[in-house]
This record gives structure tokens, sequence and C-alpha cells, in this order.
């Protein structure tokens, strides 16, 4: 609060003297040439509120605008912004009281930043709009009042800390990357009940392969699967006498998929948590100076997000393909879709045309939102990063992949019965106990909607994390 109050004196001894500083007693944009008068710049402020509050369609969920309002005081705590510190602890009072801005998440162009959904957050501060607050959608204004606050009064520039940065894509995508990473946990799990149900070999896997061609990531999931696979039984039954040589490319290049896979997320998280600890208003106040810049450019996020997106889609075709195998009763003690009475029934057989229809989706939604750019504001904002855009659609890839790899799973599971009562891995074994807490063994055909959407869930709340899996 020190430094916030430090940099708030700074812009106001800079203000006095009456030279112009974009955003604070100028327009924006465009309309930067514009002068406001002294009188009027409270004024200018809420203006830039109402006016950028743009946003269409569905709102971000509750996890996302609560997100927004968390990485905005995050930034401005670090006394770059020249904002007041009360601003600071109102934003603090509403995410502490659980208010929780309603934003819709169509609108931004990661131009200065997500003006668009921000300011639909910056509409809550200022008792405007709606919010969601104890499961209710109620106006802005009554919540505040609720728990003490009143509708905040913007001062010099505040209006303007509120919307520039990249706060909203921080959020969507963030989150979106942390599932992304239960997604490929729980893929590997897939994978190796998969290939003890196929009656496959963990050769491929020896750490020996990994450390001739050392990617980290291909290391790390070679690990993983030996470590899911240590003890089984029904790897012993097969051992002798097999007369296959090798398996199929996605069981025995599961380590260089899903580890290309978990490197570039890693690489996305390091750039999104280089984003969460930057300052990305503009402008800034450093050094007695006002600076105008650029950090509210999206474009790092939006490479990123893309570049996981792209990871994701073939995270998800090689989990359908395993799906596929699987299905097809391709091993000795299999039946054609997992079918006790092939014919009569049709068992697993459609599990796997929703996650072919799932990968498919993926595979048009992988197209880099990066490569596209919009000119606006009179071309005075003439590129811009479609950084909303590409965290939006990874949330949808990661979705599609998360209910990819849970049919996997669903159906991996219901191939290792076959080969009961020998038991899987140590690893698989631990894991499909977790999934059949939720999601029971099937008997017979019967609606499986049902059971694919809470492996998802499962999938998605991180449950196949545990490391004992």
């Amino acid at each position: 609060m020190r430094k916030v109050a430090s940099a708030r004196k700074s812009l106001e001894k800079i203000l006095s003297t009456g030279k112009p500083v974009y955003g604070v007693n100028t327009g924006f944009g465009e309309l930067a040439s514009v002068r406001i008068s002294k009188d009027r710049l409270a004024q200018v402020q809420r203006n830039l509120v109402l006016s950028h509050a743009c946003g269409v369609g569905e709102p971000m969920s509750p996890a996302e605008a609560r997100g927004i309002l968390f990485l905005r005081i995050n930034e401005l705590s670090r006394g770059y912004s020249g904002v007041r510190p009360n601003l600071v602890r109102h934003l603090a009072r509403m995410l502490e009281a659980g208010i929780v801005p309603l934003i819709p998440s169509r609108g931004s162009v990661g131009a200065s930043g997500d003006l668009a959904p921000q300011a639909h957050m910056a509409l809550a501060v200022i008792g405007e709009g709606d919010v969601i607050f104890r499961g209710r959608r109620v106006s802005a204004e009554k919540a505040l009042r609720a728990v003490g606050l009143s509708p905040f009064v913007l001062a010099e520039k505040e209006g303007l800390s509120l919307l520039n940065g990249t706060q909203a894509m921080q959020s969507v995508g963030g989150l979106a990357l942390l599932a992304a990473e239960r997604v490929w946990r729980a893929s590997n799990l897939a994978c190796a009940a998969s290939l003890d149900a196929l009656t496959g070999t963990p050769a491929p896997f020896d750490d020996i392969i990994s450390r001739l061609k050392p990617h980290p990531g291909q290391a790390s999931a070679a690990r993983s699967l030996r470590r899911l696979l240590a003890g089984s039984e029904i790897r012993r039954s097969h051992v002798v006498d097999d007369p296959r040589v090798q398996d199929s490319y996605s069981l025995r290049c599961a380590p260089q998929v899903h580890g290309a896979v978990w490197d570039r997320l890693a690489d996305s998280r390091r750039i999104l948590e280089t984003e969460l600890r930057s300052v990305t208003d503009n402008p800034l106040v450093a050094g007695g100076r006002v600076i105008s810049g650029g950090n509210f450019h999206g474009q790092a996020l939006s490479f990123a997000f893309d570049s996981a997106a792209g990871a994701l889609t073939a995270l998800a075709n090689i989990s359908e393909r395993r799906t596929f195998q699987v299905t097809a009763g391709a091993a000795p003690r299999l039946k054609p879709f997992l079918t006790r009475d092939p014919g009569v029934e049709s068992g697993f057989m459609i599990a796997q045309y929703t996650a072919a229809a799932l990968a498919s989706e993926n595979k048009a939604l992988a197209h880099p939102a990066s490569a596209d750019s919009v000119p606006t504001s009179a071309n005075k904002e003439d590129f811009v990063s479609m950084g909303m855009w590409s965290a939006l659609k990874l949330k949808k890839i990661v979705w599609n992949a998360a209910q990819v790899v849970a049919i996997e799973l669903v159906c991996a599971a219901q191939a290792v019965e076959f080969h009961r009562p020998l038991k899987s891995g140590h690893g698989v074994e631990a894991g499909l106990k977790v999934l059949r807490s939720k999601v029971k063994a099937s008997k017979g055909d019967e609606v499986l909607s049902g059971k694919l959407e809470t492996a998802r869930e499962l999938v998605l709340s991180g449950a196949f994390d545990a490391a004992e899996i």
C-alpha cells in the first residue's frame, strides 16, 4: 500500500503541472489528442467504464470472474498504476465478500488488454450492472451495500487502470491450463489401462529409450507409465509365447506424444506465470514519470494458449485411437465393443463415436487465434493479439479432451474386467478404484452418457492426480 500511495502522489504531482497524460487528462485510443478539463476528469473515468462495457454472449464462470478481480488486485498492488490505495482495498473487500461480477465472455480482441470484459468487472466496482452474490443474480449496488460498501467513485486514471491489462485472458486461459495438466495426468492412467487391457508391452517405456531422446516431457511420461503398470498380473500372463513384436503407435509412442504435450503445457505455464507477475497497465507510473507503452498487448499469452490448444488436440487424438482399439476388442480376451453378448448388445460402440466427434471438433478449434488481427480504434490499435479468443478456444478444447480421455478411461476399465481375476498394475488399479467409486462397471447395455460425464468431471477435478496413482 505504501508503493501504491507513492505512485499516486507521483501521478498527482505530474497532473498539477498541466502536462497532457494519456488517459488521465486526455481522451482514449484515437481520441488521445483531446484534452479534458480538470473539472471533468472524474466523469471521464466513469464514462470510460460505461462505454467500454460492450461484452456479449454467455457469462464467464464464477471462478473466471473472480480470477479477473483477483488478478486486477494483484497488479494494482505492485504500485505502478497511480491508483489510490482505497481502490485496491475496495476490490479486495469485494473479492473477500464473494461478490462475483457478471462478465460476458465475448468482446475482447486483446488490444489494450481485455477492455470489454474488464469494463464489466469495473461496472460492479462502481455499483453498476449485475453480479452473482450468495448464489443469486442481483444488482451490483445491492451486493455492495449488503457488505457495507458504497459504489466506488473513480478518480483520475482509475477507470483506465481497471480496464487496461490482460487479466481476463490470464484468468480464462490460466484456469484452462490448470485443467489441461489434470487431463494430461489422467491420459497417462487411461493409456496404461488401455495397454494392459490390450495385452500390450511396456517395453517401449524403458528409461534407456528416453535417455536417448532426452526431452523432459518424454522422460516424465515414460516414468509415469512404468509406475502405473508396475506389478501387472495381466502383463505376466502373456509374456511368454506372445507372437506380436510391436504394438500400434498410439500405445508404443505414448511417451513421445504425451511427453511432447507436457513440454508444450510447461512452456505455456511459464509464459502465463511471467504474465501473472507482470504489470500490464498503461500508462505506467514509474521513477517519477508517467510512461506510455504496450504491456497490455496479449501476444505472449495468445501464442501460449494456441500452443497448448494444439497440444491438447493431439492428446485427444491419440486417446481416441486407443479407445477405438479397446472397443474393437483387439486382444485375445476382449469381445467386440466390450459386450458380453455381441449382436444382442452394442456395448461401448457409440462411446467411441462420441470420442471421435469431440476429437474432430478440436481439430477445427485448434486453428491459432494468434494468426489473426483486426484493426480497431480508427486504426490506432492496428495490430491486436486475439489473446482472449485463444484462451476461450483452449478452454473448450480442454473440456473436449477431458471428455475424450474420460471415455478412454471408462472403456479401458471395462476391458480390464475381461481379464479378472488378474490385476493390472498397482497404479492402474489405484486409478480404477477412484473411477469405480463413481462409475461402476457395466453388466450389459445401458445409457452411458451419465457415466461418461461423471468420469469427465473426475478428470477435471484432479481426482486422478494423487501421487499413488
